[in-house]
């Protein structure tokens, strides 16, 4: 756990039904919910304006007071799990606070973030807003795969002290070192970013949930009853955790007043952009997301055919969803929903997809198609959707309210990625004020 230097230390008060708790008192009992067996097959994308009664949704108020609050249960007892509530407060501590960062073009801080009980590791988010704006700023917030200090090429930008995956760079024997420095500069881009207009803030996702089966670290253990030894079996697994995370930076950014708290956007990569839309879907603060090669249990459907399946991602990775979608893995269509759902429960906000045609695993084609049908949503609450009947060619994008993009290459996040992103966000946000003029 990173604990940071001279501390200026505030409290902020978190309502559970505003700042975007997970659950809320309109929503259905779970004992409500079939057992899995006695679920219908459906062969296609169930359509998320049809009741799980089979009642179709009459107008836009029984959509958020019945329909939405309905979806939400589904995901959280069927796949995702249900985590806590929202804590009630939280408590930050900034500090190595740099005025001059990027040759004086944007201010650098740190910031813990402290929820739950006492001994609740921390969330140590990176936050970096340009200098050259008056006024707040948009921001990307997101969660990287190395640590904060992969990012950028300085020395004080702390390491994460949690377990951290063998693949990144420096690290050794599951933990970081000083030799990750500064070694994923372009997966972020945050100089480009700034150059652009937008804050970023980050952090490394192993704060919440280190990415291994265990349930012995991270934040999940300390929400345990006595006795618990893993999460139950409707309870959060990590990718649920991970979402929950996120909501825990808006706490905080919400009360930034570098900050502009009507246009965060959420961004992620891979198993990051399943949680980053996630956060999104539950969590009305978050203006506009952006899941990037998110795949399946994110931005694919369940029932697709092509890439990554149920039953591989619940066997490679046990630890990302609940126990009950495992019992989906050789009957995906008995699932009451399916990824448009979930898109369709951030809506009226804007989505972009984000693809690569190497990337088949992610299934691209069938990421387009949960679009099309999210976007029946869209425009029966009276905006737009997806501006597109077909795939668009590589390398152009459909910039509509629902959004997609695909260029050549294959799973990786990068400059042109983040060029993509912030042509998107200056297209649903309007060009930040004090906007670079070249874009990169």
């Amino acid at each position: 756990m990173i604990r940071l230097p001279n501390p200026k230390t505030h409290l902020l008060l978190a309502c559970l039904a505003v700042l975007g708790a997970f659950t809320n008192g309109s929503e259905p009992a779970r004992g409500e919910f079939p057992e899995v067996a006695k679920l219908p097959a459906q062969a296609e994308m169930p359509d998320p304006l049809v009741m799980l009664d089979g009642q179709r949704v009459k107008d836009r108020q029984e959509w958020f007071d019945r329909r939405r609050p309905e979806l939400k249960a589904l995901f959280q007892h069927y796949m995702y799990g249900t985590p806590p509530p929202a804590p009630e407060k939280i408590q930050t501590a900034v500090a190595r606070v740099d005025p001059k960062y990027f040759g004086g073009k944007a201010t650098k801080k740190e910031v813990a973030i402290h929820f739950g009980p006492d001994s609740t590791p921390e969330i140590y988010l990176l936050v970096v807003v340009p200098n050259r704006s008056k006024t707040p700023a948009p921001v990307f917030l997101g969660m990287n795969f190395c640590g904060n200090h992969a990012l950028v090429n300085d020395p004080n930008v702390a390491i994460p002290t949690t377990w951290t995956r063998e693949t990144c760079p420096g690290c050794k024997d599951n933990r970081s070192t000083e030799e990750g420095r500064g070694k994923q500069v372009d997966v972020w881009s945050l100089e480009n970013t700034i150059d652009r207009g937008y804050a970023v803030a980050t952090f490394y996702y192993g704060d919440v949930v280190p990415d291994h089966p265990g349930f012995t670290d991270g934040i999940i253990p300390h929400y345990y009853k006595p006795g618990q030894k893993q999460p139950g079996r409707h309870e959060w697994g990590a990718v649920a955790a991970w979402a929950w995370g996120l909501q825990r930076a808006v706490d905080y950014l919400v009360t930034d007043r570098a900050i502009d708290a009507k246009k965060i956007a959420v961004v992620g990569h891979s198993r990051l952009g399943k949680a980053a839309l996630v956060a999104a879907a539950f969590d009305k603060r978050i203006a506009l997301a952006i899941p990037h090669q998110a795949g399946c249990g994110g931005t694919a459907p369940s029932r697709g055919k092509v890439g990554e399946s149920v039953a591989r991602i619940n066997t490679a990775f046990p630890h990302w969803f609940n126990q009950e979608f495992k019992s989906f893995n050789d009957q995906p269509e008995r699932l009451p929903f399916d990824q448009n759902a979930l898109v369709a429960l951030v809506a009226p906000r804007p989505v972009l997809f984000t693809n690569a045609v190497g990337d088949t695993w992610a299934n691209p084609a069938g990421q387009f198609e949960v679009l099309k049908s999210a976007d029946a949503v869209y425009r029966f609450l009276g905006v737009e959707g997806l501006e597109a009947s077909t795939m668009p060619e590589t390398n152009r994008l459909v910039a509509s309210r629902l959004g997609y993009h695909i260029r050549p290459g294959k799973h990786s996040m990068r400059p042109e990625d983040w060029a993509v992103f912030l042509d998107y966000a200056d297209k649903q946000f309007g060009q930040p004020t004090a906007a670079s003029s070249q874009k990169n």
